[in-house]
């Protein structure tokens, strides 16, 4: 994952309500922006901000019908940033023998 995406996706979930957003839009198959709204004590411009950042981090894709937007989770991309935190916060480690040497 590259620097600037790996940065997008760090942001968009840091913030509490986007990550139960982004939650949300995960646990349905395709949901809208007014069935989100309806699910939150926010504006939907509101919504529509935190959907915004949840696209530029390439988190969920849209499609649109008319004036309406659809979104669907992309889990592919959440679990490419997991994949690359744990290797940069964990990276591996040289394997060290296990075995004593005797006598000294």
């Amino acid at each position: 994952m590259e620097e600037k995406q790996f940065t997008r996706v760090a942001k968009a979930m840091a913030d509490p309500q986007r990550f139960e957003i982004f939650r949300t839009i995960s646990g349905s198959k395709e949901i809208s922006c007014g069935a989100i709204a309806e699910l939150f004590p926010i504006q939907q411009s509101t919504v529509s901000h935190h959907l915004k950042a949840l696209m530029d981090a390439d988190l969920v894709s849209v499609r649109r019908e008319g004036q309406h937007g659809y979104f669907t989770a992309r889990p592919e991309v959440i679990e490419g940033y997991v994949k690359e935190l744990q290797h940069r916060v964990m990276p591996s480690r040289p394997k060290h023998s296990t075995r004593r040497v005797l006598g000294k």
